[in-house]
């Protein structure tokens, strides 16, 4: 009997061996996609307002573990640092590397990075990129960190006056938030405006790929469980015509 031959439940071998491996692949998929995010990326509740409307206080993000070393500008990261808020772990978002020098506000009231005006369109709102000037230097291995919520973020512009310009280490970077949880507000993009810095931005994590395969899987494993219910019902209808039409009729 030819391996393409039907089963005792009216479907075909090869259609049952393949709904076999759609839900074998779907598995794989959706299990491998929920374990590559779990190595890649770690859950953290933001606890204040200080990058609001980025994120808020209370919104659930998923950020992808990283090395301080590959921090660049405009990265929203998780970081901890003993001066700041004895240890706690923060939310800011980078505009400084080593090197640079930060100044607000020049005359549109924008934040410069070694003079070069950056336009911040995640702000709070439109108008001074800082309640107050400043100029801080950012050493070499550091990294000054703001909120968007310029107003009233506790952020680098309180500790200009301790060592390093109220920079922190890249070491004290834990992750970098790559989307937001919950709500579903989605992807928190690079703002384009450091593009054209030296160093340029981060390249996105992998969440999408990730999302995509635990997405494949559960089609995949819907699609493969549903083949043979369908298969036998259309099976079902199918024998019921053939006892239906007469010996010799054409």
């Amino acid at each position: 009997m030819s391996g393409t031959g039907r089963t005792g439940d009216g479907h075909g071998r090869l259609g049952s061996m393949l709904s076999g491996l759609a839900v074998a692949v779907g598995l794989v998929l959706f299990l491998g996609g929920f374990a590559w995010g779990a190595l890649v990326y770690k859950p953290y509740i933001v606890p204040t307002e200080s990058m609001t409307p980025t994120v808020n206080a209370g919104d659930r993000v998923l950020a992808e573990r990283v090395d301080g070393s590959e921090v660049r500008r405009g990265d929203v990261v998780v970081f901890t640092d003993p001066a700041w808020d004895n240890n706690m772990p923060m939310v800011k978002r980078v505009v400084g590397i080593g090197g640079d020098k930060i100044a607000c506000c020049e005359k549109s009231g924008r934040l410069t990075v070694n003079g070069k005006p950056i336009e911040e369109p995640y702000l709070q709102t439109e108008g001074l990129a800082s309640v107050k000037n400043f100029t801080a230097n950012v050493p070499k291995g550091q990294l000054f960190l703001l909120g968007d919520e310029r107003s009233g973020s506790l952020d680098s512009r309180v500790h200009l006056d301790d060592p390093g310009q109220g920079s922190v280490p890249r070491s004290d970077v834990q992750a970098r938030v790559d989307a937001i949880a919950w709500p579903m507000d989605g992807m928190i993009e690079r703002p384009q405006a450091f593009a054209a810095l030296p160093g340029g931005v981060s390249a996105p994590g992998p969440l999408k790929l990730q999302l995509g395969a635990v997405v494949a899987g559960v089609v995949l494993i819907f699609g493969g469980t549903a083949y043979g219910p369908i298969a036998a019902r259309s099976a079902r209808r199918r024998n019921g015509q053939d006892r239906r039409v007469p010996a010799g009729a054409h």
